[in-house]
């Protein structure tokens, strides 16, 4: 029996995924679990996996197509076997088959038939073309059947305001696909999610003193970062606050025991958030292998579904690049984000006696729907003694 091989749906909200390349031609035999393509979504670049064994046939998408999630784009077929003449489209859940010819003499013009010959068009693009008020029969498609995709809507978008006046500034686009359904995700979030933010200063004295001593503990040659040890300690502190590490559905609050926390690493024109899975069962030096291993993955562009699903708090660590402080955005459905700035002597009262100390300062960004303001600030709390006596069991 052929095994199909459809573009999948690696997020909630996904309705199309861009295909950057097949890693087998048509011909190849392939085995189940063995990388077949790469497909591109808002997140990143991933592998994704032959659903069978048997040779790769009856390709029906090219490198750089957006392809709706559901539609199949290849056959996985056993010697002998050939591609299905027919098959269905999981987006819409009807068969599609070849039209039926109408005779030029009808008495009718058909009006069904009409219908079938215009372009599919995708959730998505019907949604921008409704809200930015571009006729779609004025609108041509690019993807399979010629479908109308949203970059057409965007592309018609952009035709209709005409070119710009010579004194005009330039308008740099997002570099690409990614960037741009990014910033689409975070502006959705800033003017949808209830925002509020909890700051809190922590002498990182003693982060740094434990830091020096399990670098030297460790002799795999694992470099321990400083991000490794706050991602353990958050961890730890996430598990008895579970509303901080919560998911907001359409019901409410969903409270989460399980602790994946994402982590915002750039690339060149966008940020991904890899997941470490049971980061709360992790040990120190188990959390910085994966990180290390994400982090590779990341910035070769070979991340794969597993690496971006299931998160339930993300944190964003800009201290490496002499930042102070700053403010993150969520990423729902998640409910809150860490910003963490960088660890810098500051001039501080200590006991009554003036110090200086090396300080850090958090920033805990929560929906106001799903966390109040007294639950961030004790899960701040909590983290800020953590930090301050990080010697924990299980490390």
């Amino acid at each position: 029996m052929p095994f199909s091989v459809v573009m999948p749906a690696l997020e909630m909200a996904q309705e199309t995924g861009k295909l950057v390349s097949w890693l087998k031609k048509e011909g190849e035999t392939v085995s189940k679990g063995e990388p077949l393509l790469e497909i591109e979504t808002d997140k990143a670049v991933m592998e994704i996996e032959s659903p069978g064994d048997g040779i790769l046939a009856g390709i029906k998408a090219m490198p750089g197509a957006e392809v709706p999630v559901g539609r199949t784009i290849a056959w996985i077929l056993r010697p002998g076997e050939a591609p299905p003449a027919e098959e269905s489209s999981a987006e819409s859940g009807r068969k599609i088959t070849k039209a039926a010819s109408v005779s030029p003499s009808a008495s009718v013009a058909g009006s069904s038939t009409v219908a079938d010959r215009r372009p599919r068009i995708s959730p998505k693009a019907r949604r921008l073309a409704a809200e930015k008020g571009i006729d779609l029969p004025m609108v041509r498609g690019s993807g399979p059947g010629g479908e109308i995709l949203a970059d057409d809507v965007l592309k018609a978008e952009s035709a209709k305001a005409g070119p710009p006046s010579s004194s005009a500034a330039a308008i740099t686009p997002p570099a690409s696909t990614f960037s741009r359904l990014m910033a689409e995700r975070t502006l959705q979030s800033w003017t949808t999610v209830p925002h509020f933010f909890v700051v809190r200063e922590v002498d990182a004295g003693a982060l740094r003193d434990y830091r020096t001593r399990r670098s030297a503990e460790i002799s795999s040659g694992l470099k321990i970062t400083y991000t490794d040890l706050l991602l353990f300690l958050i961890s730890r502190v996430l598990v008895s606050h579970p509303r901080i590490n919560g998911t907001w559905t359409d019901q409410g609050l969903r409270e989460n025991h399980e602790v994946n926390i994402g982590l915002a690493i750039a690339t060149e024109d966008a940020v991904v958030a890899p997941v470490i899975h049971s980061a709360h069962t992790a040990s120190l030096a188990e959390i910085a292998r994966r990180r290390s291993e994400l982090s590779e993955r990341v910035h070769a562009g070979k991340l794969r579904p597993s690496d971006i699903s299931g998160g339930t708090f993300t944190v964003s660590n800009l201290g490496m690049v002499d930042v102070d402080a700053f403010s993150a955005i969520i990423t729902p459905p998640q409910v809150a984000i860490l910003a963490m700035g960088r660890i810098a002597e500051r001039v501080v009262a200590v006991d009554g006696q003036v110090s200086v100390r090396p300080m850090m300062t958090m920033t805990l960004s929560s929906d106001h729907r799903a966390v109040s303001g007294m639950q961030a600030a004790k899960f701040m709390s909590d983290l800020a003694q953590a930090i301050s006596n990080p010697a924990l069991p299980n490390g």
